[in-house]
C-alpha cells in the first residue's frame, strides 16, 4: 500500500477541521490502496493548544519544510508567506489543495501555469464546501450571459441585523463577538473577500487572464449603508445585499462588486438568507442556481478533502477556462446599485 505525505499549512479553524477529518476516511484510502499520512504543520505559534492535532507535528520552520512531501495542503490564507510556500511546492513538482482566495486572485500570474496544468486545487476557495467551481466548470458547452452571487456571509449577516434596526456599528460589532470578520475587517465589509472570490469565477467562466486590479477597481462595501437606507427598500419590496457580479457591457466583460436592491423573491434574496447562492444564467441552458454552506471549518475542510481525492485519483483541479470568451452583444438590464 503506497503512504501519500500530506504537509498542512495552516492549523486555524479550517486546519484542524481537515486534520480530524482524515482519521474518518481511512477505510476509503484504503480501497485506493493507499495511505494517507499527515506528516508536518506549519504553525506561527507551535506552543498554542490545537486539540487533535499532536505537537510533534507542528512547526515554525520554513526551511526544508517541503522535503519527503507529496502533497501540500494550504489553508493558512494571506498573500505572502503562504503564496511563496505554494509556488516553490509547485515549482518542486507537489501538487497543491488550497482555500486560499485572496492567492489566487492576486497572486495569478505565478499560478496561472500550474492551474491550467491541473496540479493546483481550489474547489474551497469559493463558498467552501459547495461545490460551484467544478459546476461551472463544466458549463463550458454554453454562452455564459450573467452570473451574479451571494459569497460573503459575513456582510449578509451585518445586513440582515440592520434590516432589523441595528446600526451598522453594533451590526458590526456583533459579527466580530461571533467571529464572522477576517483578521483585516475590511476584507469583508470593504467587499474584497467577495472581489476575490469573483475573480476566481470569472476566470473560470469567461476570461483566464482577469486581472485582480479590474475587479478590484469596481468594488464597493457596505459601510455607507444606515439601517433607514435598509428600511426603505424592504418597503419598497426589495432588499439590499452585496453581491458579486459578471455581466456584458459596451462588448466587454465587467466584474463587479457592490450593493444592489434586489426583489424580495429574488433566489439570491431567498436562498441567500444565512448561506452563499450563486445565480448562472447562459445558452442554451438557462438559469442555474446554487446555495449552501459558504463558510465554516468543517464545510471548507471537507471541499479541501474532496481535492484531495482528485490528487490521488489523477484528476486534474480547476481548470480556468481555455481562452477569453466574447461578452454577448445584448446587455442585460443592470441591477441597482446602493
Amino acid at each position: 500500500m503506497e503512504t501519500i505525505r500530506v504537509a498542512l499549512l495552516g492549523a486555524g479553524t479550517v486546519g484542524l477541521a481537515f486534520a480530524g477529518l482524515l482519521p474518518q476516511h481511512r477505510s476509503r484510502w484504503a480501497a485506493l490502496d493507499v495511505q494517507l499520512e499527515l506528516v508536518k504543520v506549519l504553525v506561527r505559534d507551535e506552543h498554542k493548544p490545537r486539540p487533535g492535532l499532536p505537537s510533534r507535528l507542528l512547526t515554525t520552520q520554513t526551511q526544508g519544510f517541503l522535503q519527503d512531501v507529496d502533497v501540500l495542503v494550504e489553508v493558512a490564507g494571506g498573500t505572502g508567506l503562504a503564496g511563496d510556500m505554494v509556488i516553490e511546492a509547485l515549482e518542486a513538482g507537489i501538487p497543491v489543495v488550497t482555500a486560499n482566495k485572496a492567492l489566487l486572485a492576486e497572486r495569478w500570474a505565478e499560478l496561472r501555469e500550474y492551474a491550467e496544468g491541473g496540479e493546483l486545487y481550489y474547489e474551497a476557495s469559493v463558498m467552501a464546501g459547495t461545490p460551484v467551481l467544478g459546476a461551472l466548470g463544466s458549463l463550458w458547452g454554453n454562452q455564459t450571459r450573467e452570473l451574479h452571487g451571494i459569497v460573503n456571509g459575513t456582510c449578509s449577516y451585518i445586513l440582515r441585523r440592520m434590516e432589523e434596526g441595528s446600526s451598522y456599528e453594533a451590526a458590526f460589532r456583533e459579527a466580530g463577538e461571533l467571529g464572522y470578520l477576517e483578521a483585516d475587517p475590511n476584507l469583508d465589509v470593504g467587499g474584497i473577500d467577495a472581489a476575490h472570490k469573483l475573480t476566481v469565477l470569472a476566470r473560470l467562466t469567461v476570461d483566464p487572464g482577469l486581472s485582480w486590479e479590474e475587479v478590484r477597481a469596481r468594488t464597493r462595501g457596505i459601510a455607507h449603508l444606515t439601517p433607514q437606507r435598509l428600511h426603505e427598500a424592504r418597503v419598497e419590496g426589495r432588499a439590499v445585499r452585496l453581491v458579486a457580479s459578471l455581466y456584458p457591457e459596451k462588448g466587454q466583460w465587467v466584474a463587479a462588486v457592490r450593493p444592489v436592491q434586489l426583489p424580495l423573491s429574488h433566489p439570491l434574496v431567498t436562498l441567500g438568507s444565512g448561506r452563499n447562492a450563486l445565480v448562472y444564467r447562459g445558452d442554451p441552458i438557462g438559469e442555474l442556481v446554487f446555495a449552501g454552506a459558504g463558510a465554516g471549518g468543517g464545510v471548507t475542510a471537507s471541499a479541501v478533502l474532496s481535492d484531495l481525492y482528485k490528487v490521488l485519483l489523477g484528476i486534474p483541479g480547476n481548470l480556468p477556462i481555455p481562452q477569453a470568451l466574447p461578452a454577448p452583444t445584448v446587455e442585460i438590464e443592470p441591477l441597482e446599485e446602493v
